[in-house]
């Protein structure tokens, strides 16, 4: 806690609030006895200048275009590390020892498997139901079949992250095989993360699906790209929900909720359709990019800007990269890389687009990333989710060890309605 304070002034009375500095030098005013001392709160939509926790996982600077998980740089964690390896740190605060990730591999194979009754469930889903609510459904479900997994049991952290990590991509990838009405594939104890997950979603019978290798470091760098983004809609969500003192599977459920959302999870979806049908319009750039200039026209670029990142998103260097090498590994020709990046060309050399800030972000190239991978559009948002995962999992176990500031979430409203008004009998209402 900083001896430095700021001094709010309302009407004659002064008052003293802490100023809180943070280890890479963000500053918070502290306003936890704000209503208490003045009777005022604060009025924030969206939470936008709001600080509702501390936390030791990931350093986000949008100004600079800063991301780091437990004091690494993104980029240096992409290109050295497996999704597992990150998973490890962001979960236990210290990237693993070679024994302690293979203890942790080992933890992952062993809870692959889901219940077989739970495969009944998958039967009783629409043909075209969304895969986010698939997910969302199945992960709350995990708690009846697995209770002792609640987070709250005395299991140590690996197991219980092992657990809904390694559950969350069978189900998945089966949602996937019902949706196309291929039978299941089963876990193989002998592929990795991400390589069983693609074996799972592919193979077939008659064309055993070989895992490139790849594929399969792109999809670790994709999983690690989306591990963690701090407080953003489906963090928060998944603290918000966990306060109230649920399991973690509820915790997690509702996190996949709020990330299915178009506004967040659902941009890389959003980019490809875009991409389309500009491909559909005879590749007329000059059409899209004066639809987007112009203020009455709805039409907006996918995938360009950031509510975060001010000047660049350091995600989005890393992904065009690794969309370049996997297409150019599959020899894949996917005329949606050239449209994205000419798009791109163009917006970083105009000054409508510079003064505003709208540069490619993450989402820009990892849907046409995963169409080369042959993962349908519908599944984008499910991926983005297996992602985030540990990052929802280390938040809901950071504030649920918070035994000194936890409390419930609650916050206040300004309440402009009606002010108290007489009943009027429905016989004299006119």
């Amino acid at each position: 806690m900083s001896e430095k304070h700021a001094t709010l002034t309302i009407e004659d009375n002064s008052y003293q609030l802490p100023i809180i500095t943070g280890t890479d030098g963000d500053k918070a005013i502290d306003i936890r006895q704000l209503r208490n001392s003045t009777g005022f709160i604060t009025l924030d939509s969206g939470y936008m200048n709001t600080g509702s926790c501390s936390s030791e996982i990931t350093f986000l600077d949008g100004e600079k275009g800063i991301l780091n998980y437990r004091g690494y740089e993104i980029d240096v964690l992409a290109e050295n590390c497996s999704f597992v390896e990150v998973a490890y740190l962001l979960l236990m605060g210290e990237l693993p020892t070679q024994a302690q990730l293979n203890d942790f591999r080992s933890l992952l194979s062993r809870f692959a498997l889901i219940h077989e009754d739970m495969i009944h469930f998958f039967d009783h889903f629409p043909p075209n139901a969304s895969p986010m609510a698939i997910l969302s459904t199945m992960v709350n479900t995990l708690h009846n079949f697995y209770p002792e997994m609640t987070g709250d049991s005395g299991e140590e952290l690996p197991e219980i992250a092992a657990r809904l990590l390694s559950k969350i991509r069978t189900i998945a990838a089966f949602s996937y095989k019902k949706s196309v009405g291929h039978p299941l594939v089963y876990p193989r104890y002998d592929l990795s993360y991400c390589g069983n997950f693609l074996n799972m979603m592919f193979d077939k019978p008659v064309k055993p699906y070989v895992v490139h290798p790849q594929v399969v470091a792109t999809l670790n760098k994709l999983l690690i790209l989306h591990a963690d983004h701090e407080q953003n809609c489906s963090t928060s969500t998944v603290r918000l929900v966990g306060s109230a003192g649920v399991n973690l599977y509820t915790s997690i459920s509702a996190g996949i909720s709020a990330l299915w959302g178009p506004l967040h999870g659902g941009a890389n979806q959003a980019v490809i359709e875009m991409l389309e049908a500009i491909h559909q319009d005879n590749n007329d750039f000059e059409k899209y990019i004066k639809k987007a200039k112009d203020p009455n026209d709805p039409f907006r670029l996918s995938g360009f800007g950031h509510r975060v990142y001010k000047t660049f998103d350091p995600r989005a260097t890393i992904i065009k990269r690794a969309c370049e090498q996997t297409l150019k590994a599959l020899n894949v020709d996917d005329p949606l890389l050239e449209i994205a990046m000419q798009l791109e060309e163009i917006a970083r050399s105009d000054d409508y687009f510079i003064s505003r800030n709208l540069y490619p972000n993450v989402d820009f190239y990892s849907g046409i990333i995963y169409r080369a991978m042959g993962i349908p559009t519908n599944m984008f948002t499910v991926m983005f989710a297996m992602g985030r995962l540990p990052g929802w999992i280390s938040h809901w176990m950071e504030m649920m060890g918070d035994t000194k500031d936890r409390r419930i979430g609650r916050p206040r409203q300004i309440y402009r309605g009606h002010k108290k008004r007489p009943f009027i009998p429905i016989h004299e209402r006119v």
